[in-house]
């Protein structure tokens, strides 16, 4: 879908990014991520090119960017940054409407797509729709901006650094709405992230950045358990890789279905790791299950959490 082959930027001299090759397969969550002034930004906004490249190519799918014309490139694109960018004098329903509006999308096309969107997001649209960005909590005008970046139906969505500026419990309900609308939708997403629990949970596809490079990429698991070299294994942080594996895998991957527990149970979707904390919380070794629907589906037990931890996905020694 989108390929960088051997691409450059430089500023003053010195290369943002260096010599970059990567490409991120349609439909994939791709998660870009590293250290500070890593590139890793400026990589994002080449694809619709609000930064331009230097040298080398960068294709959507096949021909090179800079053969479309610049607006038809980007309506191709949706593109959610943190700082939302609503505008202020305008409601919900004319922020989400900017470029179908551009593209004269019939009035009632729009006005379906507006609640179709509000309702995807969470937001009733009959009570969001009229409002103002003023009116609303940060969280909630993230939500709009990502209803905005989506409302042209654009085969590419583009986010960075989306949620940085949001509360911890905020920003949680939001990445797990953007697994969900990932999962229904099945768009190309690329996201810019300095958050590794952020970067791990998202991600199907991630890529670790350096200095303008790629240092490694793969899926979570990979870069996890077999880091190429010392700078991934310790970006991620030797100390925490038990507990960001079990960020990796789910509670339903692991429960005993045949077994039943009262109690208040956790839901099947729940991670590893959040599972862990409930097992810390209530002092216990086993906790009831249940599905999205509260039906009782089965028992998770604390030791299976590490019987069934495989070695080789465990890191080797440095």
């Amino acid at each position: 879908m989108i390929e960088f082959d051997q691409v450059s930027k430089v500023y003053g001299g010195r290369a943002a990014v260096d010599n970059v090759s990567l490409r991120f397969n349609e439909g994939a969550f791709t998660v870009l991520i590293g250290t500070s002034g890593s590139g890793k930004s400026t990589t994002l906004k080449m694809i619709n090119r609000l930064v331009e490249h230097d040298s080398g190519r960068i294709l959507l799918s096949g021909k090179p960017i800079r053969d479309y014309p610049l607006q038809a490139l980007r309506r191709q694109m949706g593109y959610a940054i943190q700082s939302i960018g609503l505008f202020p004098h305008w409601t919900v329903a004319q922020n989400i409407a900017t470029v179908p509006a551009l593209l004269k999308w019939p009035k009632a096309r729009i006005a379906a797509r507006i609640d179709e969107l509000l309702a995807l997001l969470g937001l009733d649209p009959a009570q969001f729709r009229g409002r103002y960005p003023h009116e609303l909590s940060g969280g909630q005008q993230q939500r709009v901006g990502v209803a905005r970046a989506l409302a042209a139906d654009p085969a590419v969505l583009l986010m960075d650094e989306p949620f940085g500026a949001l509360d911890p419990v905020t920003r949680a309900a939001l990445q797990q709405e953007m697994r969900r609308i990932h999962q229904l939708l099945g768009r190309t997403i690329v996201l810019v992230t300095h958050d590794i629990d952020e970067a791990l949970q998202l991600a199907d596809h991630l890529v670790l950045m350096d200095n303008g490079r790629v240092v490694q990429q793969g899926t979570p698991l990979q870069l996890l358990t077999q880091p190429e070299n010392a700078f991934v294994r310790d970006f991620f942080g030797r100390s925490e890789l038990g507990v960001r594996l079990l960020s990796l895998r789910t509670v339903g991957e692991y429960l005993r279905p045949d077994e039943r527990l009262s109690g208040e149970g956790v839901v099947a979707h729940l991670t590893l790791r959040e599972a862990l904390s409930h097992f810390v919380e209530r002092q216990c070794d086993r906790l009831p299950v249940v599905t999205g629907e509260g039906e009782a589906c089965g028992v998770l037990h604390f030791r299976d959490l590490l019987e069934n931890m495989p070695e080789a996905n465990r890191a080797p020694a440095p």
